[in-house]
């Protein structure tokens, strides 16, 4: 249960910011940090099972059974240490970022990076290879956020940010998705334990590839590099976090976890090991050429990040403990050095390394947690950089194939290791020693040392490094199991910060010598920085194909963007000519027919049909026309009745009502008549609405009777009474077998309902047009005529209560008869559009009800009733109890009644948006218009005089004409 305690703990803080950043405002930073550093506390109390005796920790729950995904937990060696480097940097961050922004509240920030610290951790615990793709795709949205956080110039970064990590996250799923096929299991652990699939040269090498898609994208290796150092648009502590300790370690984690399944494929050792390299010099060169110290870090971390991959491709246990070691070093002092940028900037004003110099003397603690931290990552004595260091050199020197690989990439990774010494150096020489480049009286001049609250997390960073440097012997039984894990061979290693004189040592004594003699003629970097070395940028080729794509889109879509709806459905109606005269000219081998396919009632609702289509085609008056579209899909509905299907004709008999009403809504503010169509377009189109109309009546008559049930109508058939509790199978399949997909059609419809609102109040409608606008003045005031709705509203005071009742009944019978929260809604919506129509007039149609607030409550409640169903395992499996009648009997209760009444309320809301949204008019000084429709008078009455507007055009609201036109 520990597994699950630290999520719950986690998902805890997130949901807890809000209250937190509302008493605390940046404060709230010391309350999460302390909930991090408890956790850790609690990780490092597993050490003695996972570390020392070997036994992972494992959770499991099933989640989704059907398909055999469960919510499944694990961790061993390699899941420790990156939950202690989450959870331990995390605390630091956290407390470091309570004094980096100034006073106010941090909602976004600190819900952000506690989400993100959930992502991470349940990534790395992940042992459900369908759970990790869920963990990873969390931490780049959450990355994407935090980046685009920071402003409005940061938006273009957060965005290039996640399409890159977004493509890594698809390549991911294609991975999981090809080995979920080839294993039959989701289970992380037993698919890298199966060594079936492994022995398939062709699919092993695809799977590594999209592995390895993931793993460059999320650690920023070649060439997909360029993305660190872009996201250096957030702020310093997102940087020192996600950047630097947690989130491009993802890919680190991602690529030590799969090790034991591609270690021996040759492509895997090929391709991480000559990318990383690459990465690692051209990151290091890059750095050196920086004069903000903030990208010299961000490059920096390219730089190190490559020789980690590089070394994880190499692939043997000696090489898994020298990533392991590197790994911690890496996050030590890497976030200590983003922290001292933070410091540095916030009290100097700037980051530009021409313009500091000198601090030691104003900033000494900050000056000295940057000397330990860069003397680590430059590979020191006796910093555990330096430790790091000589593994990965020994590592490299026995990396798998030709003889003179290995010594290439050892002379490689020294290469990359002087520059990096010399931009170490650059990075504390230039910021801290000789002289201030600062003018007189600025504020980099004036600096001093920030508070204790704000540099001691970098110095407990820092000096880890150190403690760890002199004492790294403790760190054996962590990079054996780490090795074990990642390469299922076991490690004997034993880390010593002297092992004697050997090719590691001479290595490092090279890197050194000749990173302080590349700083000494380069004048610590000068002479590079600021040059173009190639003549374009990462980001440049990104928008340059980013634009690219763009622009292709819109040509392609140049081909059919259009507002004619006959142009849009020139492409079906083609298809499915197309696919009739192919049948024609070459049969369909069909069996006989089951039965009778006709009888005599059927070719009258047809004639009907076909009446009312042929009117419509003719008529110029949009009335006349939405009448008889309107008679078509009731002569549909009525052939459905008769055929049995009575909850799918109900539905379309209440579908044609409400779409009558909602669109004579519409033509209100519309021309009554249609414009006038050329014969020669009236032509061509009946001559294609007949031809589609005849192929696909022609292809209905044929196919309909030609075969028996369906294997899967017969299953739903057979198991729905005994696995759902309901026999009424349409709303089984809708509620129970097919929940999620169902659920999903919710969200999207209440967002339908939500866009109505959205699009309606952006932007003024056309007025309502009137072609007979009357109204009566009494004592030069005006009042709408109302007396043509005494009839609705007469019969709408009896009907109305008996369509909700209604309504009701067939939501609670659903499950077992006819209905439904569909059909109910669609009832329910129907008493409110007889409400609405048997008012006076606009103004008192409006249904004062929240109609947004029950879309939404609609929707949570359907998702509250998918989360019960996790206490059987699984969202959105429905519970069923039996509860005992005062009569004797038991009545069926079923958590899928509540998903119904979810749908209901959405449904229900949507229909009242468009009735409010569409019905009701703007402009006037209460924002409705108080104008009725009314038959026409000659003279006035006792009560005052009538005037009478005659006009086929719009009528502007509260305008008032006398006479006729």
């Amino acid at each position: 249960m520990v597994l699950l305690l630290l999520l719950i703990v986690l998902a805890v803080t997130v949901a807890s910011t809000p209250l937190l950043n509302r008493y605390l405002g940046r404060d709230s930073g010391w309350p999460i940090a302390a909930v991090f550093l408890a956790l850790t506390v609690l990780v490092a109390l597993q050490a003695p099972q996972v570390l020392g005796a070997g036994t992972p920790l494992e959770f499991s729950r099933p989640w989704m059974p059907q398909i055999g995904v469960e919510f499944s937990l694990r961790m061993d060696g390699i899941g420790w240490l990156f939950t202690m480097l989450v959870t331990g940097i995390g605390s630091l961050i956290m407390a470091y970022s309570t004094r980096y922004f100034p006073s106010g509240p941090r909602l976004g920030f600190y819900f952000l990076m506690s989400l993100f610290a959930f992502a991470m951790t349940g990534l790395v615990l992940a042992d459900d290879i369908v759970l990790l793709f869920v963990f990873w795709e969390l931490t780049t949205i959450a990355s994407f956020y935090l980046i685009g956080l920071s402003g409005p110039s940061a938006s273009r970064p957060a965005i290039r940010t996640f399409l890159l990590t977004a493509m890594g996250g698809l390549a991911l799923l294609g991975a999981v998705v090809l080995l979920v096929v080839r294993t039959g299991t989701t289970s992380l652990s037993e698919i890298l334990a199966d060594t079936s699939w492994t022995g398939d040269t062709v699919f092993v090498s695809v799977v590594a590839l999209l592995v390895i898609v993931a793993v460059f994208t999320k650690s920023a290796q070649f060439p997909f590099h360029y993305w660190l150092p872009d996201a250096m648009a957030a702020s310093t502590p997102v940087s020192a976090y996600l950047h630097a300790a947690a989130m491009v370690k993802a890919g680190i984690y991602l690529a030590m976890r799969f090790t034991p399944a591609f270690g021996d494929v040759l492509l895997w050792n090929v391709v991480l090991i000559t990318a990383g390299l690459i990465t690692a010099l051209m990151g290091a060169i890059f750095a050196l050429q920086q004069t903000d110290l903030k990208r010299l870090a961000a490059f920096s971390t390219v730089s190190q990040l490559g020789l980690l991959v590089a070394v994880i491709g190499v692939g043997t246990p000696a090489a898994l403990v020298a990533a392991a070691v590197h790994t911690v070093a890496h996050a030590l002092f890497k976030s200590a050095l983003f922290m001292v940028v933070g410091l540095v900037d916030i009290r100097t004003g700037t980051r530009d390394l021409r313009r500091l110099g000198g601090l030691r003397h104003r900033m000494p603690v900050t000056a000295t947690v940057a000397t330990l931290s860069a003397l680590s990552m430059a590979g020191i004595p006796p910093l555990l950089g330096f430790i790091s260091k000589e593994n990965l050199f020994e590592s490299f020197l026995h990396a798998p194939g030709p003889g003179w690989f290995g010594p290439l990439a050892g002379v490689v990774a020294v290469g990359a290791s002087v520059f990096t010494f010399a931009y170490s150096f650059r990075f504390v020489y230039r910021t801290f020693f000789g002289t201030s480049r600062s003018e007189e009286g600025s504020k980099e001049a004036a600096a001093t040392e920030a508070g204790s609250g704000f540099w001691l997390p970098a110095v407990t960073a820092a000096f880890g490094g150190l403690l760890l440097g002199l004492t790294v012997p403790a760190l054996d039984p962590l990079v054996n199991e780490v090795a074990l894990n990642a390469t299922h061979q076991a490690a004997d290693a034993h880390l010593l910060l002297w092992h004697g004189f050997n090719t590691a040592l001479f290595m490092s004594m090279a890197a050194i010598g000749i990173g302080a003699l590349v700083s000494w003629r380069l004048r610590v970097g000068d002479t590079v920085a600021g040059r173009d070395l190639i003549p374009f940028s990462g980001v440049n080729v990104f928008e340059a194909i980013h634009s690219g794509i763009i622009r292709l889109g819109r040509r392609t879509g140049d081909l059919t963007r259009s507002d004619s709806p006959a142009f849009h459905l020139g492409a079906p109606t083609v298809l499915i000519i197309a696919l009739a005269a192919v049948v024609a000219v070459f049969g369909l081998d069909l069996p006989s027919p089951a039965g009778q396919t006709t009888v005599g009632l059927d070719w009258v609702l047809v004639g009907l049909m076909a009446v009312a289509v042929l009117a419509a085609t003719i008529t110029r008056s949009r009335m006349a026309g939405l009448t008889l579209v309107g008679v078509a899909g009731f002569t549909v509905a009525l052939w459905l009745f008769f055929l049995g299907a009575f909850d799918v004709a109900l539905t379309q008999f209440l579908v044609e009502i409400l779409t009558v009403v909602v669109a004579v809504l519409v033509l209100r503010r519309l021309p009554r008549r249609f414009h006038p169509v050329k014969a020669g377009r009236k032509a061509l189109t009946a001559v294609i609405a007949i031809a589609a109309g005849l192929s696909a009546g022609v292809a209905a008559y044929a196919l309909t009777g030609r075969r028996e049930l369906s294997a899967a109508a017969e299953y739903f058939l057979e198991h729905a009474p005994a696995d759902t509790g309901g026999t009424n199978v349409v709303n089984t399949i809708l509620v129970d077998y097919r929940a999620l997909d169902t659920f999903g059609e919710l969200v999207v419809l209440g967002v339908a309902g939500l866009i109505i609102i959205a699009v309606l109040r952006s932007s003024d409608l056309l007025p309502v047009h009137a072609s007979r606008q009357v109204v009566v003045s009494t004592d030069n005031a005006a009042y709408p005529a109302a007396d043509n709705t005494v009839l609705m509203r007469t019969v709408g005071r009896y009907l109305m209560p008996l369509l909700v009742v209604w309504s009701l009944y067939l939501l609670f019978r659903g499950h077992n008869e006819p209905g439904g929260g569909f059909i109910a809604g669609l009832v329910g919506g129907s008493a409110f559009a007889l409400l609405y129509l048997a008012a006076p007039s606009d103004a008192r149609a409006r249904i004062r009800l929240a109609y947004p607030a029950i879309i939404g409550a609609g929707v949570v409640v359907a998702a509250f009733s998918g989360f019960l169903g996790f206490v059987d395992g699984s969202f959105l499996k429905p519970l069923h109890a039996e509860i005992p009648l005062a009569w004797g009997d038991y009545f069926h209760f079923t958590t899928a009644f509540v998903f119904d009444v979810g749908v209901y309320l959405a449904v229900v809301g949507v229909l009242l948006t468009a009735l409010n949204e569409l019905g009701l008019e703007r402009g006037t000084s209460t924002g409705r218009s108080e104008t009725a429709t009314a038959p026409s008078k000659d003279e006035g009455d006792d009560t005052g005089s009538v005037s009478v507007v005659e006009s086929d055009s719009t009528v502007p609201n509260g305008s008032i004409t006398g006479g006729k036109r």
